[in-house]
C-alpha cells in the first residue's frame, strides 16, 4: 500500500489516498499438496465506510467474509459496519488480525476488543510467536505445531519453550469451544479421548458454515507471516460455493438454487465498471450452470437479450481472457446493453431474480457546474456513467434552484467521484453549496392598485388591474379569483393578470417564490386600443408586489425529519447537537441492535453538512437519514 502497488488498488484515486474505493479483484491459485489445488476469487472492498455499497455487493456474491483488523488501531467503524452487514446476510466470517510487525502491535488487545465487539464465537486459531511488534511467526493452536518464517518460506516447528504455556492454554479452549458443536465428539472428548486435529478441523468448518464460530488467524501483510496459513484455513474451514445454493425470487416465492455446472445458466450482475476505453464492465458470479463465450441470455428486470461475448477474469487492471465460466466462478464481460449492477441474466422464459444489493439513501450533496461550453456538452452523460458504476450516488436537476446536484455517502465519496470525472471523462467542474429552496408567504390582507402605461408613438400600453392578497392555510398553494364585474377588463384579458401575478409570485419580494395565497382581482380599466395582454401582464404584477408587501409577508424556511441511529453512550452528544441547530427533537427509541434512534424535526439549512459533522461528532458510528417535512416561518 505504501508504495502503491497493490494489485487491487488500480486507480489513482486508490493509489493517492492508500485505501481502497471500489471493489477490486483478484483471483488466485492455491496449491495444497493434500487437499489439490483451490481456486479462491478475492473480492477486495473498502474499508471506508463513504464506500460501503461495495462491501455490501461483494458480500451478496461472496461465500466467505475475512476481516482483516489491525492490531494497532483494532476494532474499527468500518469492521462494524461490514460485520452487521454480513451478519445480516448470513455470510460466513474468519479474521485475520494485521500489522503484528509494527510498534504498538498488540494481539490480545486486539482480540479483546474482537470479543467485546463480536461476542464469544471468536475463536484464535493461532497466536503470534515474538514480541508485539516483532513477530517471528505464529502457533498453530488446532495442530499444537509452530511456523517460523524465513522470508516467505516457513517451517514447522515444535511450539517454542516461551509461548509453550499460553498457547496450551488457547489450544484447550478452542477445543473445547470446538468439541461443543458436535456431541459425539464432545462424548469422547469428556470421556478423556482428545479429537484429531482432521476431526476439529471438521467440526469447525460446520461452526463456520453455520455462523457459529469465527476464527482468528494473524500475521503481518508486509512480511507476508502467517498469510500462507491464512490461505490454507480459507481452504479447509471456509465453505466452497457448492455449500452455499443462491436464493432467488421466482414470482411471489422464494427457491434456492444449487450451484450445479450442468444446469441451466444464471447469472448475478454485482458490480458495473465504467471504462473510458472499453465502456461498460459487467463483474458478474456464476450462480447455476455454466457460461461460455457468446451464449445469449434475458436480463430477466428489462426483458432485453444479451449477448455475453469477450469474458474475462479481472486480476487487478489485468484482463485474462477465458472461454467459459462454471457456477461459483466470478468473471467479468463488457459492454452489455442495459445491464445494470444488480440485475440477473437468466435464459429466456426463466423470470427469476437474484437479490440486489440495495442502493443507501444520499446524506451529503454538493451543486456543481460544468467550467466550459465543452464540459457542460459531456457533463450528464459523463455523471450518468459514474451513476451506474457506482449506485449509491444520485444526481438530479433542481428545477427551482437550477441546480445540478451530485448526492452521495460523504465527503470523500464526492471529492473521489469528481475526480473521475476530470479523469475518465475529462469533465472539470466547480462545486458551490446547496441552495436551500425557502418561500414566502403572507400572515395578512391587503389590496393594491396596478397601472402599465406607456405612450411611445403609435399604440401604447394601458391595463390597470386591482388585486387583494390573502393567506391560504399552509400548503394551500395558489389560488386566482376573478372577480370583476360590469367588463371593467375585458374577459380575455383576465388570464393575462393572472399570468402577471404567477410570474410576479415566482420571487417574492426576498427572491423566493410565493405560496400559499388567494388572489382576487376586484376591479380594473382598460382601453379600446392601448389595452393588451402585455399590459395587464405588467398591471397584475405591478399590483401583486404592491399587495405582498402590505400584507404582514414572511420568509418560509423547509424543515426536515432527521433520525439518527447512534450507540447509546453517545445519544446525549447527538441530542445536544441537535438542539444546537434549533432542532426539535420528538423522541428516542431503542433500534433491533440496541442502538438508540432520534427523531428531531430541524431546519433543512442546519444540516447541509450533517453528513461532516455527525461523523465527527460520533467517530462514525453515527448514521442519519433526512426527508422534507415542512415549512414554517423562518427565525428572525
Amino acid at each position: 500500500v505504501e508504495d502503491g502497488t497493490t494489485v487491487c488498488d488500480t486507480e489513482p484515486e486508490e493509489v493517492r489516498r492508500g485505501i481502497s474505493l471500489s471493489v477490486g479483484l483478484a483471483p488466485f491459485l492455491h496449491r495444497d499438496p493434500v487437499h489439490g489445488d483451490h481456486k479462491i476469487n478475492l473480492l477486495d472492498t473498502p474499508g471506508y465506510t463513504d464506500f460501503v455499497t461495495d462491501v455490501e455487493a461483494a458480500l451478496r456474491v461472496a461465500d466467505l467474509a475475512v476481516f482483516v483488523v489491525s492490531a494497532i488501531e483494532g476494532v474499527e467503524v468500518g469492521t462494524e459496519t461490514a460485520w452487521e452487514i454480513a451478519s445480516t446476510l448470513g455470510i460466513p466470517r474468519m479474521i485475520f488480525v494485521n500489522k503484528l510487525d509494527r510498534e504498538r502491535a498488540s494481539f490480545s488487545r486486539t482480540l479483546d476488543q474482537l470479543r467485546e465487539a463480536f461476542g464469544q464465537g471468536i475463536a484464535p486459531l493461532e497466536i503470534p510467536i515474538g514480541n508485539d511488534g516483532s513477530i517471528r511467526g505464529v502457533a498453530d493452536l488446532l495442530s499444537d505445531r509452530a511456523y517460523l518464517y524465513d522470508g516467505d518460506e516457513a517451517h514447522e516447528v515444535d511450539v517454542p519453550p516461551e509461548i509453550q504455556e499460553i498457547e496450551h492454554q488457547f489450544h484447550d479452549t478452542l477445543v473445547e469451544g470446538v468439541v461443543v458443536g458436535d456431541d459425539a465428539l464432545l462424548e469422547r472428548y469428556l470421556e478423556g479421548d482428545i479429537p484429531s486435529f482432521e476431526e476439529l478441523e471438521h467440526v469447525l468448518a460446520d461452526g463456520v458454515a453455520a455462523g457459529l464460530v469465527f476464527p482468528v488467524t494473524c500475521g503481518s501483510a508486509v512480511t507476508r507471516i502467517g498469510v500462507d496459513r491464512l490461505v490454507q484455513y480459507i481452504c479447509e474451514v471456509g465453505p466452497s460455493p457448492e455449500a452455499r445454493p443462491a436464493t432467488v425470487a421466482a414470482g411471489p416465492e422464494r427457491i434456492k438454487i444449487a450451484p450445479d455446472p450442468a444446469a441451466e445458466p444464471l447469472v448475478q450482475v454485482f458490480k458495473t465498471l465504467a471504462d473510458p476505453f472499453v465502456g461498460r464492465i459487467s463483474l458478474f458470479k456464476v450462480l447455476s450452470g455454466t457460461v461460455t463465450t457468446d451464449v445469449h441470455l434475458v436480463d430477466t428486470r428489462t426483458g432485453a437479450e444479451e449477448r455475453l461475448h469477450n469474458l474475462f477474469l479481472m486480476r487487478g487492471r489485468d484482463h485474462l481472457d477465458v472461454k467459459e465460466v462454471v457456477a461459483g466462478d466470478i468473471a467479468a464481460v463488457a459492454k452489455l446493453g442495459s445491464v445494470l449492477t444488480g440485475d440477473t441474466l437468466a435464459p429466456k422464459g426463466t423470470p427469476v431474480s437474484a437479490d440486489p444489493a440495495e442502493a443507501p439513501e444520499p446524506v451529503l450533496a454538493i451543486a456543481v457546474r460544468a467550467r466550459t461550453q465543452a464540459d457542460d456538452d459531456k457533463l450528464a452523460g459523463a455523471l450518468h456513467r459514474l451513476v451506474e458504476e457506482d449506485p449509491a450516488l444520485r444526481v438530479r436537476l433542481d428545477l427551482e434552484t437550477h441546480q445540478t446536484l451530485l448526492e452521495g455517502q460523504g465527503e470523500t465519496h464526492l471529492a473521489v467521484t469528481l475526480e473521475r470525472l476530470a479523469r475518465k471523462f475529462g469533465v472539470e467542474v466547480d462545486t458551490e453549496d446547496v441552495v436551500v429552496p425557502y418561500r414566502e408567504t403572507i400572515n395578512g390582507t391587503a389590496e393594491a392598485h396596478g397601472v402599465y402605461k406607456k405612450q411611445s408613438g403609435g399604440h401604447g400600453q394601458y391595463g390597470v388591474a386591482d388585486l387583494r392578497v390573502e393567506p391560504l392555510p399552509r400548503g394551500g398553494g395558489f389560488e386566482f379569483v376573478d372577480a370583476v364585474v360590469g367588463g371593467a377588463i375585458p374577459r380575455q384579458f383576465i388570464p393575462a393578470v393572472e399570468k402577471g401575478v404567477r410570474e410576479a409570485m415566482a420571487d417574492g419580494l426576498h427572491g423566493y417564490p410565493v405560496v400559499d395565497v388567494r388572489v382576487t382581482c376586484l376591479d380594473g380599466k382598460h382601453h379600446p386600443v392601448d389595452s393588451s395582454e402585455m399590459s395587464f401582464k405588467m398591471a397584475g404584477a405591478i399590483a401583486f408586489r404592491g399587495a405582498l408587501a402590505n400584507a404582514d409577508p414572511v420568509v418560509l424556511e423547509p424543515v426536515s425529519r432527521v433520525v439518527v441511529t447512534v450507540p447509546d453512550e453517545l445519544l446525549g452528544e447527538v441530542m445536544g447537537d441537535l438542539n444546537a441547530r434549533r432542532g426539535r427533537v420528538q423522541g428516542t427509541e431503542a433500534d433491533e441492535s440496541g442502538r438508540r434512534r432520534v427523531t428531531a424535526l430541524v431546519p433543512t439549512s442546519a444540516i447541509t453538512r450533517y453528513a461532516i459533522d455527525l461523523r465527527s461528532l460520533t467517530g462514525g458510528r453515527g448514521r442519519f437519514n433526512a426527508t422534507h417535512d415542512h415549512l414554517e416561518v423562518a427565525a428572525t
